[in-house]
């Protein structure tokens, strides 16, 4: 059954415009809390598109660890690539309501680390032998010429009271050597171990570790037995007729699961939020929702160096309500609320 509903959008202070949208009865649906991008393309010097941030919840702020593409990229005319000198950094902007947010610094400029390009950033807190660790996840990109495929980094960060920074030496390559793997997500199951969500097209996989120094250093031993048999460890597929999935945002811990948001890339080419339910002890799929939270439907959601795009990377819980960051057109970001209770009763209702 479907209704023909209104979507209210909150400015700071006041309320603004109303889209009408068809979605089906009482399916859960993220709210956005602005009609504008909360970062605008080209607000911080030196950038131009600034957007698929993580986030971090952190001593009462709001941190967002955004992709920053440097001025001077150019649409290519020819073959290859869909742009030309396209190097991206991880920006920090920070906010004290989620909305307002202003350019601090530059987290890891793309070099550091023999990174040749940082790519769509997520932050989260693990849980490791040795205390909690600040784990930030991204796509590395390596050089085109270099023939190598787009794979899994990750470093440490550290909080000296003032700003995060990268802790150089931890950096290293996640996942099955010589693949081509992205969209990676890490997090603490209930039994202490410690569990990544990536994405070998056009699946997302689980792996799970004993702990957080086992992920680090899984080599061949590890990897090459996991990959004879991919499919065993095969999380959640497109929907028929999509063209691929990812992970989102580090999963959301609620009594009854994991809330997974994630992204969908449909048969139209256009990238919905999406959300699953995930067991708290094994990271298993326990029910997922057949429509999407998010759809592009605001012209800076549809129009971009990517067309009709809303990629979710961050959530941060605040009692009942969960706080989602997503990248629009691959040029801005925009912020969304949803209810907890809401998203919960549906997805129990669908297992």
């Amino acid at each position: 059954m479907w209704a023909r509903v209104f979507r209210p959008y909150a400015k700071v202070g006041e309320d603004t415009s109303q889209i009408m949208v068809m979605v089906p009865y009482d399916a859960p649906r993220a709210r956005r809390l602005h009609d504008r991008p909360i970062v605008e393309a080209g607000s911080v010097p030196g950038y131009g598109a600034v957007f698929n941030a993580g986030l971090l919840y952190h001593d009462g702020t709001y941190h967002l660890f955004a992709r920053g593409v440097r001025d001077g990229y150019r649409r290519n005319e020819g073959s290859g690539p869909r742009f030309l000198d396209y190097i991206s950094d991880v920006l920090v902007l920070t906010s004290s309501d989620g909305i307002s947010y202003e350019f601090q610094y530059v987290l890891a400029p793309a070099g550091a680390s023999g990174v040749h390009c940082f790519e769509d950033p997520r932050v989260q807190r693990v849980q490791s032998t040795d205390g909690e660790r600040i784990v930030m996840t991204y796509t590395s990109l390596p050089p085109l010429e270099s023939g190598r495929p787009w794979r899994i980094g990750a470093h440490l960060l550290s909080w000296d009271g003032a700003r995060f920074h990268l802790d150089e030496e931890t950096g290293s390559l996640l996942g099955p050597h010589d693949v081509a793997n992205k969209d990676a997500i890490v997090f603490t199951l209930a039994d202490q171990r410690v569990a990544m969500i990536h994405r070998i097209h056009p699946d997302m996989q689980l792996a799970i570790f004993d702990d957080l120094d086992h992920l680090w250093h899984a080599g061949p031993d590890y990897w090459d037995t996991y990959m004879t048999d991919l499919d065993a460890h095969t999380l959640i597929r497109p929907t028929p007729g999509a063209l691929g999935i990812g992970a989102g945002a580090p999963p959301v811990e609620t009594d009854a699961g994991f809330l997974l948001f994630f992204h969908e890339r449909r048969a139209d080419g256009a990238y919905t939020v999406n959300l699953a339910l995930l067991d708290k002890v094994t990271g298993q799929l326990v029910s997922r929702l057949d429509e999407p939270l998010l759809v592009p439907e605001l012209d800076w959601e549809r129009r971009g160096d990517m067309e009709n795009v809303v990629f979710v990377q961050g959530a941060h819980r605040d009692g009942d309500i969960v706080y989602l960051t997503y990248g629009a057109a691959d040029r801005c970001i925009g912020v969304a609320t949803a209810q907890i209770g809401h998203l919960l009763d549906a997805l129990l209702a669908a297992a």
